[in-house]
């Protein structure tokens, strides 16, 4: 046998795999899931992240009454310690991820060295949720709006703290973007929870913060703190008489979304079937009821929708990094 004859044979052989894979990709996507499917919340129990994971799992347990859907909680190294485990799974399915704009793109820009690629190594399925981050100040500061508060900041340079959840985090790099907006000096306390954030404001430790909406709605009823604005694109349906920062005269815009991921390798099929199928969960009623409690609406986004928000997300904030000279550690 000739070796033209030998690389045609090759050939063929190449084609007749690629169409009987082709044709099978279909079935595998229909009797998805085959099996259990673990759902890997890459911080803890209680977290944003892990409360949709949950309604997520439970509505689709309702959908496939006879498969199972376990939530698995790895929390640490900025949430890339569960996104790695989601990116190194098999990817047929069964493993599945609810992760947020830090480990799919901002991590990206913060660590040299991240254990994957979340461009090869991450498949998006579907962008579940949107959160209303809001700025919130102590009362005492004295100001109503933001114009007042820009005023304030710049009379005062370096005056006054503002806390995050951390280094690195949309916290941080909100306040970081309207300091930079605003042409003013801040200074940085990071905590490690929302709650020690908002207490920080509370006891003047620190004077403003930038964080989900749920974290400083109860402290703003009982006058505890002041809330100027909201951080998404367009006002929040649950506080509707609050503007956006960009109504204030500070273009910045910060999403604290959750997105559905799986293995960058896995089938687009199935990774189709499993977007609609959620899309549909997040969106029935008595979901939306329980996302409503925690001030998050439901998106369901097709997986390039999500990928177009991931992309976006990096370009937003590699200036202010660099601007504000960021750091993780």
């Amino acid at each position: 046998m000739g070796l033209a004859t030998t690389h045609r044979l090759l050939k063929c052989a190449m084609i007749v795999h690629s169409l009987l894979l082709g044709a099978a990709m279909p079935a595998l996507a229909q009797t998805w899931p085959a099996k259990t499917v673990r759902i890997v919340v890459p911080f803890g129990p209680g977290s944003t992240p892990d409360i949709v994971a949950r309604l997520v799992a439970d509505g689709l347990h309702q959908k496939y009454p006879g498969s199972a859907f376990v939530i698995e909680n790895k929390p640490g190294a900025s949430g890339n310690i569960g996104t790695d485990a989601v990116a190194k799974a098999i990817p047929d399915g069964s493993t599945l991820g609810v992760s947020i704009g830090g480990p799919l793109a901002i991590n990206t820009l913060l660590f040299a060295n991240l254990p994957y690629d979340p461009r090869k190594d991450i498949a998006p399925v579907t962008q579940l949720v949107t959160q209303p981050s809001v700025l919130a100040v102590n009362p005492d500061l004295g100001v109503t709006t933001v114009a007042e508060l820009v005023a304030l900041l710049k009379t005062n340079p370096g005056k006054y703290n503002f806390a995050s959840i951390g280094n690195g985090s949309l916290s941080q790099l909100a306040m970081e973007a309207i300091a930079i907006k605003a042409g003013a000096k801040l200074v940085h306390v990071p905590y490690t929870s929302s709650p020690q954030a908002i207490t920080a404001v509370i006891r003047n430790d620190a004077q403003m913060t930038c964080l989900p909406a749920i974290s400083a709605t109860p402290q703003a009823a009982a006058g505890k703190v002041k809330i100027l604005a909201v951080s998404t694109a367009a006002r929040s349906p649950y506080l509707p008489d609050v503007p956006t920062l960009k109504e204030a005269g500070i273009d910045v815009e910060a999403d604290a979304w959750n997105a559905l991921i799986a293995p960058g390798a896995t089938p687009k099929p199935i990774i189709e079937k499993i977007s609609k199928d959620v899309a549909k969960v997040i969106k029935q009623p008595g979901v939306r009821e329980k996302l409503a409690a925690q001030l998050m609406e439901p998106v369901g986004s097709s997986p390039e929708e999500l990928r177009t928000r991931i992309d976006g997300e990096i370009a937003r904030w590699a200036p202010v990094i660099k601007a504000a000279n960021v750091k993780v550690n």
